[in-house]
């Protein structure tokens, strides 16, 4: 495949862009009804057999575990299209649907709706950063942090923490707890997902027990978080990625440049809910995530240079941005250098 142009092209497919993606923004309610229905009848199917597999062995239950987590993510990709208001036509029943979702998942969905739309807008830009992203410093920032900062994002960026112990703490701890929301619905939205969660586990005890209902849902939820994180991040790091300074910043650019096309397995594209095509959904997030193949196979805009499960393995050694040669790097090239270069911006974290 041809990588898209690197130019800011005014004339051919890049010009009608919106044209493009306008045919597949159609909602298509039996397609929605169906992944919906179908992916949460799986899920509560096999934490319900998870749990009668206890009886039988663990190590049954952790293997069970698997594919219990693949439709979490399946689940997750559902709020987080309602959350672009892109899963149903309706408003209220994406927002009905997303709440209820983001329950199932550990998600406040005013809260993430929030970020993730400032993710959206603000993605590739280098003076924009913070709210949504994975943190990420350029050479400069790092080298005029302070020792404990340094130490700080060494420990954030270190992959034995960033897909384990950070993401299960983000989903199960750091979602509940209202700090800088900054408007009531957002903080509310925190507030009811934790009430609702708490009613849960309240019932769970009273029932089945709170030691099972543990040993069932946390497998499947540590497992479905580190996949989700995964995929996050292999979608905004990976060689050949897209960052600018805001001056120079442009959205489409940013959209098929600065997200991945993450070629997966037919069977793993499918319990991701296609997320792979992030290229498409950063251009036009009010595409269902059931029409983003269809997208891509219809338009050669979108045919961009894929990153495959081995390929993506490589963004675990980026580590920070190099302005200079606008590319991600590793801690190793630090030594490469013969000393600090100027601070051109301030750290954003």
């Amino acid at each position: 495949m041809t990588p898209i142009s690197t130019t800011r092209d005014a004339t051919g497919p890049r010009k009608n862009w919106r044209q493009i993606v306008a045919k597949y923004q159609t909602p298509d309610m039996r397609a929605s009804m169906w992944q919906l229905v179908s992916s949460l009848v799986a899920y509560f199917g096999l934490l319900t057999l998870m749990y009668f597999s206890l009886q039988v062995s663990y190590l049954l239950t952790l293997l069970l575990a698997v594919p219990t987590a693949g439709f979490m993510v399946r689940i997750f990709i559902i709020f987080h299209d309602c959350g672009h208001q892109s899963f149903f036509a309706s408003r209220k029943l994406n927002d009905l649907v997303g709440g209820i979702t983001g329950v199932i998942t550990f998600t406040p969905y005013y809260r993430w709706r929030h970020s993730h739309a400032i993710h959206h807008a603000t993605a590739g830009d280098l003076d924009r950063r913070e709210t949504g992203d994975v943190w990420t410093m350029t050479v400069n920032e790092y080298q005029a942090a302070s020792k404990g900062k340094r130490i700080a994002y060494r420990v954030y960026r270190n992959p034995l923490i960033i897909f384990t112990i950070g993401a299960w703490l983000s989903f199960l701890i750091f979602q509940r707890i209202p700090i800088s929301e900054k408007t009531k619905r957002e903080r509310m939205s925190i507030l009811w997902t934790d009430l609702a969660l708490l009613i849960v586990f309240v019932v769970a005890a009273l029932t089945i027990g709170l030691g099972d209902f543990l040993l069932v849902l946390l497998p499947a939820m540590m497992i479905g978080t580190s996949v989700g994180i995964w995929l996050f991040y292999v979608q905004h790091q990976f060689d050949g990625v897209y960052w600018e300074r805001h001056q120079d910043w442009d959205y489409v650019d940013a959209a098929l440049k600065g997200s991945s096309f993450y070629k997966l397995p037919r069977v793993l594209q499918w319990f991701s809910g296609n997320i792979g095509f992030h290229h498409i959904h950063h251009l036009s997030p009010r595409i269902p995530n059931y029409k983003l193949e269809q997208a891509y196979n219809e338009n050669e805009l979108f045919h961009v240079q894929p990153i495959t499960l081995r390929s993506g393995l490589q963004s675990l050694k980026f580590r920070l941005w190099d302005e200079e040669h606008h590319r991600l790097v590793g801690f190793g090239y630090l030594k490469t250098l013969p000393k600090a270069a100027p601070v051109t911006s301030g750290s954003l974290r």
